[in-house]
Formats: structure tokens, C-alpha cells, sequence
């Protein structure tokens, strides 16, 4: 007899309770207060099943953020690396204007190894995927590491450290840099 997991279920009530309350404690703004203990009685859970279904703040923090940043910026297709770039490019500003998205990020950060690679992985499959697209219909493309740099780098500043401007002019300046420099 086959094996079948339920979909939904007391696992999902479960999941989606805890995720909830991490982004409820992340967006309260103590990071101290961030425990598997205080994650549990805000998701109204005993922290053992914390323990045994995460293992550590790091790892759950670190779904928490692969499921609240991916495919929440949609790649576009406008026919050209440039627009594709600068729509893609302002929608991750707008994006990472939500100040609950940069407590996360800070949260993720803060957790330990590997916690900001989940907050740009899906970003730099993002732009992966545009860059192969362009070099599929002939396009010349920088490498997915420099666009990644020059792109990413300077919206991911702005956003956690500095608060700064991410307006479309200063985005399209961006992928201008970019492009420019191939």
C-alpha cells in the first residue's frame, strides 16, 4: 500500500502558524526576542515540534524566507536584456521597500552561515534565467556574478543598510552601468 501525505492537514495548520509567527516577531523589531521558544508560543505550538521539524532557528528562519522570497518578483519579458532588467530590477526595489521583507532579510543575516544566500538565490536565478534568454536570440550578457554585483549589490545596500532612494531613474542607471560595462 502506497505511502500518501494529506495535503493541508494539522502539518500544514502547523507550518503556516509558525511561519506566521516569525514574521509577527520579525516584524515586532527585537531580534533578540526571535527564540524557538517565543516562535512556538506565538504559533501556539509546544517548542519541542519547533526543534524536531526545524532543528534551529537558522534552518527555520531560512524556509521561512525561501518561502516569503520566491516568486514574489516575476521575470519579465519585454524583448530586450535592458527593459527585461530594468522592470525586473524595480520590482525587487519595490520589493525590499517593505520593511518587514529588510527585518527578515536582517533576521536571516543575523541567524548565522548561508542566512543571506536564501534572501537572493531565487534573485539570481532570476536574472539567470533573463541573461540565458538574451543569449539565447544572440545577445551579449555578463556574467550572472557581475550582473548579480552590480545589480543586487547596490539595491540589497539600500535596503538594509542605508534606506536610499531606489527610484526607476536610479534603477535604469544601474542596468545602464551594467550594460555599458560588458
Amino acid at each position: 500500500m502506497p505511502v500518501t501525505t494529506r495535503p493541508g492537514g494539522r502539518s500544514a495548520r502547523v507550518r503556516a502558524a509558525v511561519h506566521r509567527a516569525v514574521q509577527d516577531l520579525v516584524a515586532d523589531g527585537q531580534p533578540e526576542a526571535l527564540t524557538l521558544p517565543a516562535i512556538a508560543a506565538r504559533a501556539g505550538v509546544h517548542p519541542t515540534t519547533l526543534y524536531r521539524r526545524w532543528g534551529s532557528l537558522a534552518d527555520l528562519l531560512g524556509e521561512v524566507a525561501t518561502s516569503r522570497f520566491s516568486g514574489d518578483v516575476v521575470v519579465p519579458d519585454t524583448g530586450s536584456l535592458r527593459g527585461d532588467l530594468a522592470r525586473w530590477a524595480n520590482d525587487v526595489a519595490t520589493d525590499l521597500a517593505d520593511p518587514d521583507v529588510v527585518a527578515l532579510m536582517r533576521a536571516n543575516v543575523g541567524a548565522g552561515p548561508g542566512g543571506g544566500y536564501v534572501c537572493v538565490s531565487d534573485r539570481q536565478e532570476q536574472l539567470a534565467a533573463m541573461l540565458e534568454r538574451e543569449q539565447s536570440r544572440g545577445g551579449r550578457v555578463p556574467t550572472v556574478d557581475r550582473a548579480a554585483d552590480a545589480l543586487l549589490g547596490p539595491l540589497y545596500y539600500r535596503a538594509v543598510f542605508t534606506g536610499g532612494p531606489t527610484g526607476p531613474e536610479w534603477v535604469r542607471d544601474l542596468v545602464d552601468g551594467l550594460l555599458c560595462r560588458q
